[in-house]
């Protein structure tokens, strides 16, 4: 029985192949760090963190960060309640 070679054909396939798994990993990660990240930017601006995994969802990824750069944030609405109530300067 003969052994074959791999030609040069199956090699390439092979190597796009461990490219395409190696590009989709770094993909992957990419994408979960991301969402980490926004995640933890809502938790600290006092929305709930789940609204993070709303840049998983394609269009809402584009409205998400105007949201946050120019919507009313939860917790500077409450500073602002409490310097108020304290007879301190609005802020």
């Amino acid at each position: 029985m003969e052994t074959v070679a791999p030609n040069a054909d199956q090699a390439c396939v092979v190597g796009v192949a461990v490219l395409a798994v190696f590009f989709a990993f770094v993909v992957l990660i990419g994408t979960g760090l991301s969402t980490l990240i926004f995640c933890m930017i809502f938790h600290k601006a006092s929305y709930s963190w789940a609204l993070g995994l709303l840049m998983l969802v394609p269009v809402a990824n584009v409205i998400v960060p105007f949201i946050l750069a120019f919507g009313n944030w939860p917790i500077l609405r409450e500073l602002r309640e409490l310097r108020q109530q304290q007879g301190g300067p609005p802020g």
